[in-house]
């Protein structure tokens, strides 16, 4: 719960002090919405966040559209009653569900910036988590959010890109203050282009998830992307250590 909260209020911007008053009055305004509900996520109930994770789990199955309350009571094996205890109605839900979702996806970020990994394994790591999350993805569920929850979609969508620009240029910078990355990139760029590929893996037509999630597609985008930002020395680092890397994989 500790990187949870911290994460959340680096996302939101808030101080200390105001998330111990968002925490004791829950006096969230409609401009800051979105972000305050990451917030507001974090003081769930135990059942409510296990209601959430399994949801999670039918909407990445079957998609949302499909999967009624009355289908996932069933599912779950609890009464309708129980889940409007916690959510006023589906879109409820599914807001809370993505939210839970994006959340997920930062603390596996943040726990990878708080190892202490060089940029080089930094990198990798990220890419063993990317490659994880594509794995799970299921097309239905963002073609469902983008249709039905447009404005959800765009607000999830604006949180995560910016997460991972940051991740990325965090990351750029690291290496260059390591000499593992070439001094003269220009970092802001680099981090938009990684930024860019990664979100478009999924989102198109030239292949097919079994491509995308493949160990090939792993090591080739991996390695294109690093052959083009190490040093010299980074580049006997990885060369010397790539096959621990593999291993990994395993």
């Amino acid at each position: 719960m500790k990187i949870r909260l911290y994460y959340v209020r680096s996302v939101i911007g808030i101080s200390r002090r105001k998330y111990r008053h968002f925490y004791r009055s829950k006096n969230f305004s409609e401009e800051n919405r979105f972000h305050e509900a990451l917030l507001y996520l974090c003081l769930m109930k135990p059942k409510a966040l296990d209601i959430l994770n399994q949801v999670r789990r039918l909407y990445q199955r079957y998609g949302i559209k499909s999967v009624t309350m009355d289908d996932v009571a069933t599912h779950l094996n609890i009464s309708k009653k129980t889940i409007y205890e916690h959510f006023t109605d589906k879109e409820d839900l599914v807001r809370n569900v993505l939210l839970l979702e994006h959340e997920t996806r930062c603390n596996r970020l943040v726990a990878i910036e708080e190892h202490r990994y060089n940029a080089v394994e930094e990198l990798f790591e990220v890419y063993k988590m990317i490659n994880t999350t594509l794995k799970e993805y299921n097309p239905s569920m963002e073609y469902d959010v983008r249709k039905y929850y447009p404005d959800l979609f765009m607000k999830v969508k604006e949180t995560r890109r910016k997460r991972m620009f940051e991740a990325s240029l965090n990351n750029m910078n690291k290496g260059k203050k390591e000499g593992l990355y070439r001094k003269e990139l220009n970092s802001r760029m680099i981090a938009k282009l990684h930024v860019f590929m990664t979100e478009n893996l999924h989102d198109n037509d030239m292949y097919t998830q079994e491509e995308v999630t493949s160990f090939k597609m792993f090591h080739e985008l991996f390695v294109y992307h690093l052959q083009g930002i190490l040093s010299h020395e980074g580049r006997t680092f990885f060369e010397n250590n790539f096959d621990k890397f593999q291993a990994t994989l395993e």
